[in-house]
């Protein structure tokens, strides 16, 4: 079996997008392996090592979402990566319940390529390095216990991991937001098993933003009307991958996705919900993301200092009002903006 950690197999029946993605790898120093079939790369990855698949998911015979399962009963820390001109929200939940790692779509941009597969290439090595921890923890942890924690724990890892690399703004955020959620509901006394649940629920807030489209979910400006509209949908498609599942954090995290830009006046999205109506981790999100989105630099506009981001949440600048959140938690943030302040200069991308 041959061993490089640049080897890449590309699978697409399209014989033009097949050449110009593979020079385009070979280009940036990428050992590409072509297939114009899935059957064909099932064959190549059984003989080779590969760190990272890029497939068409729409191909005669086999398609990439039933090459993406394949590959994944073959080995499934390999991230797989899907192109597709036909970039449909049911089609993404869908292939990233069956384990896609992310999504470009045709026509290709080639900057975006490049960086969602160097995405893959640091979650992989990421994924190498939580392998050797887990090994040298397997010396002293019960097999059982270990096996119960890490099959709870990789899910939402992985969960967050997808959260984190779909959104090229959102990687130290979706860790502050974790941290923001866990200082606030340790001073509300809430127990400790809410507090652990929404540690690591808030930072599966976004995960719905995998369903947004890459012209809105990338675009670097104000959006408009209707691509605002659009962008409002990622807490419902959080909400659906989310729920069903009978792990708590699972549950607070589908709630989170849902409630975290539903407002304590009723003016918030997607329902509408007013005051207590709102689960509590839904008005602890909404601060945390406030905050952490007001102090961070965005495409539409600047970074702000902690004492302007605290007069806007706690006095109101017209778009965002003190009205907007549980008194209780505001009071908390007040209390807690120093340890903020704290945790968004500690943790930068």
């Amino acid at each position: 079996m041959s061993e490089d950690r640049n080897q890449i197999l590309v699978v697409d029946d399209d014989p033009y997008v097949l050449e110009s993605v593979s020079n385009l790898l070979h280009e940036y120093g990428y050992h590409v392996i072509a297939c114009k079939t899935g059957e064909e790369a099932v064959s190549r990855f059984i003989r080779a090592k590969f760190y990272l698949v890029l497939t068409d998911i729409k191909m005669p015979g086999m398609s990439g979402i039933d090459l993406l399962a394949k590959i994944h009963d073959i080995n499934p820390r390999v991230p797989v990566i899907l192109m597709t001109g036909y970039a449909e929200l049911d089609m993404a939940i869908n292939a990233v319940k069956k384990g896609a790692f992310d999504f470009v779509t045709k026509p290709f941009d080639p900057d975006y390529i490049l960086h969602t597969i160097g995405k893959a290439k640091r979650y992989s090595e990421l994924l190498d390095l939580e392998e050797d921890y887990k090994h040298k923890l397997e010396e002293t942890v019960r097999k059982q216990t270990q096996q119960i924690f890490y099959l709870s724990r990789e899910v939402i890892r992985r969960l967050t991991a997808v959260a984190e690399f779909r959104d090229t703004c959102a990687g130290a955020h979706v860790s502050r937001m974790g941290l923001y959620a866990n200082k606030i509901a340790e001073f509300l006394n809430m127990t400790i098993e809410f507090t652990d649940a929404i540690t690591y629920a808030a930072s599966l807030h976004d995960i719905g933003k995998i369903g947004i489209p890459d012209s809105i979910l990338l675009k670097p400006a104000a959006f408009t009307p209707e691509e605002f509209e659009t962008m409002k949908a990622h807490t419902t498609i959080g909400h659906n991958i989310l729920e069903g599942s009978s792990h708590p954090v699972l549950q607070m995290a589908a709630s989170v996705a849902l409630n975290h830009h539903e407002r304590w006046d009723g003016t918030g999205y997607p329902h509408g919900l007013k005051g207590e109506e709102i689960p509590l981790e839904g008005r602890i999100a909404i601060v945390c993301d406030q905050y952490d989105a007001l102090m961070g630099k965005r495409p539409y506009k600047p970074a702000l200092s902690h004492e302007e981001v605290f007069h806007i949440i706690t006095e109101g600048d017209g778009r965002t009002l003190p009205a907007h959140f549980d008194p209780q938690v505001l009071d908390a943030f007040i209390k807690l903006a120093p340890t903020f302040k704290e945790i968004f200069e500690s943790y930068q991308d």
